[in-house]
């Protein structure tokens, strides 16, 4: 028979227990906080911990970040160095006019300067063809003029840059004429393809341009408008995920990865039109997969398709980069349920780990991920709808009660590790009490 252990070796095997009890209670405590706290500021104020996110953002690109992203992605160093400067305007626009925000105004547009500076390098355009009209396609002048729009809104009319204002410009009246001349409302990215969603971009930049300068874009957008209404995907009346590059007929179902950006920039196009598409949008790819929180699918409910590099894994059809980005877009329509509910999901799965310098989530395995949180959580219109005619935020569509389900598991993941102590415990209780009632019954003869 195998010896009983020693009273030592019991007593490191009961410390060991209460250690273990420890750390999964208080685990289940954090994460129930993170699910309750506050995730996201609206669109006025500064989400915490993304000024954190930031400062890792920046160091992970001063050690090579964005040439190991390109690696991992199509994009990969063009995005990581566009979204950092864009979170940067987001958040220089959300400080006051004035001596109260010069400090914090002048970093944010020294940092988005700089990005937009990485962006113009010859790795910014290392990705893209000169060949394409515009010169390196729709993607790369889309992205990269509505970050210089963005510059330029950081600083008052009089103030700006004089020749970031005449390469905003030109680089309008390029893509302008690149719309006007095009027989298709979608003009290519790269060599014979074609997204829907970096027009879109392009086209929200020309409303930044009629913004910040004289207008002369009016023409140009309403036509791109007509032709997006003509070439809807049958199958769920959005923008297709990918089209015919010559025609702009869809080839390709609406998918999440490229939705959840359209409806981001949309609204900054033609808000009517946008508030119709996102509640179509929200209806038919924001999902509660197993009763839990709210996630965007890649593909419309009721059917299933492929993964890609975009999408990542699909589990349940979930796609995470999606669900990150469909945040932002939920915060420019008004959508705050929604925007918060992501959020706060995000806090408890997205696995943050927080210094007093830095933020960053999965560990900082993936740099781009957290550019892709920081500009989601930040997201606010730039181009202003006049009072008349913004549509209404649209209904609610997250349950209040979302978190019951997840606040039910983690209190149960918290109590479980207490639960054998608990047990024996109380069976010790019973074996006291019933001793005790069997001694009054047949007390010791004296």
């Amino acid at each position: 028979m195998p010896k009983p252990p020693s009273t030592s070796a019991r007593q490191v095997l009961r410390w060991a227990r209460l250690v273990v009890a420890v750390l999964v209670s208080g685990c289940a405590l954090v994460g129930a906080v993170r699910l309750v706290a506050p995730a996201t500021g609206g669109t006025d104020g500064e989400p915490p911990g993304v000024r954190g996110q930031l400062a890792f953002i920046r160091e992970s690109l001063d050690n090579g970040a964005g040439d190991e992203a390109q690696q991992q992605f199509p994009e990969g160093h063009f995005f990581l160095h566009a979204l950092y400067g864009l979170t940067w305007v987001e958040l220089g626009l959300r400080e006051p006019a004035g001596e109260s925000g010069a400090e914090r105004r002048a970093e944010a547009l020294r940092e988005a300067r700089w990005a937009l500076g990485r962006l113009e390098s010859a790795a910014g355009r290392a990705a893209f063809s000169a060949e394409l009209t515009p010169s390196y396609g729709v993607f790369y002048r889309g992205w990269t003029n509505w970050l210089r729009g963005g510059v330029l809104s950081l600083r008052p009319e009089g103030e700006r840059d004089t020749a970031q204002v005449r390469r905003f410009a030109a680089d309008s009246a390029a893509l302008g004429a690149a719309f006007d001349d095009s027989d298709s409302p979608y003009l290519t990215a790269y060599p014979g393809q074609a997204w829907p969603v970096d027009s879109t971009v392009a086209v929200a930049s020309l409303r930044l341009h009629d913004t910040l300068l004289p207008a002369r874009f009016t023409g140009t957008v309403d036509r791109w408008l007509d032709g997006v209404r003509q070439r809807l995907d049958p199958r769920t009346r959005l923008l297709p995920h990918r089209v015919a590059p010559d025609t702009g007929e869809p080839v390709e179902v609406a998918r999440g990865t490229s939705q959840s950006i359209i409806q981001r920039f949309l609204v900054e196009i033609d808000p009517a039109f946008a508030a119709e598409q996102y509640v179509r949008f929200r209806d038919r790819y924001v999902v509660t997969p197993l009763g839990l929180g709210p996630t965007t699918r890649e593909y419309p409910e009721g059917m299933d398709g492929p993964a890609d590099v975009d999408s990542g894994p699909l589990p349940l059809g979930v796609s995470l980069s999606a669900t990150v980005v469909t945040l932002g877009a939920a915060q420019v329509h008004g959508d705050s349920s929604l925007a918060e509910g992501i959020a706060s999901y995000g806090e408890l799965l997205g696995l943050p780990v927080s210094t007093p310098w830095t933020k960053r989530y999965a560990f900082g395995l993936i740099p781009i991920g957290d550019a892709f949180v920081a500009w989601s959580k930040t997201a606010r219109p730039w181009v202003a709808a006049s009072p008349a005619t913004a549509p209404l935020p649209p209904p609610a569509h997250l349950s209040s009660w979302w978190r019951v389900p997840l606040l039910s598991i983690l209190l149960l993941v918290g109590t479980a590790p207490w639960l054998p102590a608990l047990l024996r415990r109380q069976r010790r209780r019973a074996r006291r009490l019933a001793s005790a009632l069997g001694e009054d019954r047949f007390p010791t003869a004296r």
